[in-house]
C-alpha cells in the first residue's frame, strides 16, 4: 500500500495536465513583461494576449474533467484505503488543487470576459505601458481560474492574491488624474487589509482542525460542533466571509466601490465589478463546503441558524443599502456601484437557500437550486454589468466626460447604438422578461421557494425572496430614469467625435448574451446544474489526510 506522501507526489506529478491552461496564461503573461523590454508595441501586446487566450481556451476544451466519483484517469493510483479505520478516500481530497466541480464552468467562463475586457483595454493602453497592463489582465484571468479549483486554503489564499496584485497595477497604470490615484491608493489598502482579515480566518481554521484541506476543514466542523471548538471555528468562518465579503462588495464592506468606480480607468472598473465577485462567491462556496467533498452536509448541522443568519443578515442588508443609495446618484459610475451591491445581495439568496436546507443529502436536487442559480446569475450579471461599462468606455473616448445622467441626456439621437445596448443592459438588471437578469432572478427566487419548511431557518429564505422582489421593483426607478435621459431628453452635448470602437464590439457580444440567455438560458442553467454536483457517496476528506 502506497503512503499517503506517495500518492501526494504521483498526484501532483499528474495532475499538471488539469492545469495546463492557467499555465498558459501565465505563460504568455510572462512573455508580454518581457516583450516590453524588447518591443514594446501595443499591436504585437494585443496579438499576444489574444493568442494565449485562444491557447488556454484550445486546451480547456481538450482537457478532460473527470466527474466527481471518476478517480482522474490515474489507473495506477485508483482507491486507497486508510490504513486506521479503513476508510475509502481518493487522493485528490489531499491535493491543492480540485479538476472537479464548477472549476470548467469558471474557466470558460473566465476566458470568455477575458476577451471582452482585453477589448475594453484597447483605448485605455499607451504604447509605454501595454505589455505590462495585458499581462497582469492575463494574471488575473488565470488567478480567476485557480480560485474555483482551489482545494486548500493556502492555495485558495494565494489564488485570490492573484487577483488582486495584478489589480494595484491596473489602477494606477492608466491614470491621468487625482481621482484615479485615490481610487488606486484606496481599493490597495482596503484590499490588503481585507486579505489580512481572512488571512487570519484561515489560520483560525487551521488551529481548529489540524489540517489546510478545505475538505477535511468541513468534515471536521460538521463533526464537531462542541462547545470547546463551536466560538473559535465560528469566529474564523466570521472573519473569513468578511475578508471575502470584500470582493462581493457586500455591506458593510462595500464602501470602496463608488469612490473606486468613479475614479477608476473604465476597464479596469469593469473588471474589477465582475472578476473580484465571481472568486469571492466561489471562494466562499468553498470555505463552506458547498463545492468540496464530502458533498452531502456543511459545516453547519440542521439546528444551526448563525452562519444561515449572517448570510441572510448580508444580503438583506445588501439589496437594501445598495438600491437606497442608488437611487440618490446622479453619476453612473457610482449608481453602477451600489447597483453592485445590490446584485451581490441578491446572488447570497443562493447562499442563504443551499445552507437552509434541513438535509443535504435527503434534498440533493433542491440543494442545486442553490448554487447552479448563483452560477447562472453570475454570468447574468458580468454581462450586464460589463456591457454597461463598456458603453461608458465607448462613449468616453479618450476623454472620460459620460459620466453623469446630464451626459446621456438624448442618446438615442446622438449615439442610438450605445443607447440601445445601455436600454438592454438596464433592462437586464431590473429582470424584466427576454434578458438574462430575469431568468437569473426566476431561478434565485424559486430556489429560495422551494425551500422545505422545516429546520431552524424555516420560512427565512422565501421573506429573503421577498424583499428581493421589493427590491427589484425599487431599483426599477434608477434603471429607467436612465432609459427615460436617453430617450426623452434633448442632448446636452455635441457626439463624442472619436468612440472606442473596441469597446462598442464589447458591449454588442454583452448585449447579444444578454438577449440570447434571456430567451433561451436552459443551456446555461443545464451547464450550471452539471457544474454543481451533490452526490452523498464521496470519500471522506479527513481520512486522505491522517497519517
Amino acid at each position: 500500500m502506497k503512503s499517503l506522501a506517495e500518492v501526494q507526489q504521483t498526484y501532483l506529478a499528474e495532475a499538471y495536465r488539469f492545469l495546463l491552461p492557467e499555465m498558459v496564461l501565465l505563460g504568455t503573461a510572462c512573455l508580454l513583461f518581457v516583450l516590453a523590454v524588447v518591443a514594446p508595441r501595443r499591436s504585437y501586446a494585443f496579438a499576444l494576449a489574444f493568442a494565449g487566450l485562444i491557447g488556454a481556451a484550445i486546451l480547456a476544451a481538450c482537457v478532460t474533467v473527470p466527474s466527481v466519483g471518476e478517480p482522474l484517469g490515474f489507473t495506477e493510483l485508483g482507491w486507497f484505503w486508510n490504513v486506521v479505520d479503513g476508510t475509502p478516500y481518493h487522493p485528490r481530497a489531499a491535493a491543492p488543487f480540485d479538476p472537479t466541480g464548477p472549476a470548467a464552468f469558471i474557466r470558460f467562463l473566465a476566458l470568455g470576459f477575458g476577451a471582452v475586457l482585453l477589448l475594453l483595454a484597447w483605448n485605455e493602453t499607451r504604447e509605454g505601458f501595454a505589455c505590462e497592463y495585458l499581462a497582469c489582465q492575463l494574471v488575473v484571468i488565470a488567478g480567476l481560474c485557480l480560485t474555483v479549483r482551489a482545494n486548500d486554503i493556502v492555495s485558495l489564499f494565494l489564488s485570490l492574491e492573484m487577483l488582486s496584485i495584478p489589480t494595484y497595477v491596473l489602477l494606477y497604470l492608466p491614470v491621468r488624474s487625482k481621482s484615479g490615484q485615490e481610487a488606486a491608493l484606496k481599493y490597495f489598502l482596503l484590499s490588503i487589509l481585507s486579505s489580512a482579515i481572512m488571512l487570519f480566518g484561515f489560520s483560525y481554521l487551521y488551529g481548529q482542525t489540524g489540517t489546510t484541506n478545505l475538505g477535511a476543514i468541513v468534515e471536521t466542523l460538521s463533526d464537531a460542533h462542541q462547545l470547546e471548538v463551536g466560538l473559535q471555528a465560528l469566529l474564523a468562518i466570521v472573519m473569513v466571509i468578511a475578508g471575502l465579503a470584500f470582493r462581493m462588495t457586500a455591506v458593510p464592506f462595500h464602501f470602496y466601490a463608488p469612490d473606486v468606480y468613479q475614479g477608476g480607468p473604465t476597464g479596469v472598473v469593469a473588471q474589477l465589478s465582475f472578476v473580484p465577485k465571481v472568486a469571492g462567491f466561489l471562494a466562499l462556496a468553498r470555505v463552506l463546503g458547498m463545492l468540496v467533498p464530502p458533498l452531502d452536509r456543511l459545516p453547519f448541522d440542521a439546528d444551526s441558524t448563525t452562519i444561515p443568519m449572517l448570510l441572510w443578515i448580508l444580503a438583506a442588508a445588501s439589496m437594501i443599502l445598495g438600491n437606497v443609495f442608488a437611487l440618490l446618484q446622479t453619476n453612473i459610475r457610482r449608481m453602477l456601484a451600489f447597483s453592485g451591491v445590490a446584485h451581490a445581495g441578491y446572488m447570497l439568496i443562493g447562499f442563504v437557500t443551499a445552507s437552509c436546507l434541513p438535509d443535504q443529502a435527503a434534498t440533493a436536487q433542491l440543494n442545486q437550486f442553490g448554487l447552479d442559480s448563483v452560477l447562472f446569475y453570475l454570468v447574468a450579471y458580468g454581462l450586464m454589468t460589463v456591457g454597461a461599462f463598456a458603453v461608458l468606455a465607448h462613449l468616453s473616448g479618450s476623454d472620460p466626460r459620460s459620466e453623469t445622467l446630464d451626459d446621456f441626456a438624448g442618446l438615442s439621437r446622438t449615439h442610438p447604438v450605445a443607447a440601445g445596448l445601455m436600454a438592454v443592459f438596464m433592462f437586464s438588471m431590473i429582470g424584466l422578461p427576454l434578458t438574462a437578469g430575469f431568468a437569473g432572478k426566476m431561478l434565485l427566487f424559486v430556489g429560495a421557494f422551494n425551500v422545505p419548511s422545516t429546520g431552524a431557518m424555516a420560512e427565512w429564505p422565501q421573506i429573503l425572496a421577498a424583499i428581493a422582489a421589493l427590491n427589484a421593483a425599487v431599483a426599477a426607478i434608477y434603471y429607467l430614469r436612465l432609459v427615460g435621459v436617453m430617450y426623452l431628453r434633448s442632448p446636452l452635448q455635441p457626439a463624442v467625435s472619436q468612440p472606442g470602437r473596441s469597446a462598442l464590439m464589447a458591449a454588442i457580444v454583452c448585449g447579444i448574451g444578454t438577449l440570447a440567455l434571456g430567451v433561451y438560458p436552459k443551456p446555461l442553467v443545464d451547464a450550471a446544474k452539471v457544474a454543481v454536483p451533490y452526490r452523498d457517496d464521496q470519500p471522506k476528506a479527513t481520512a486522505a489526510l491522517q497519517p
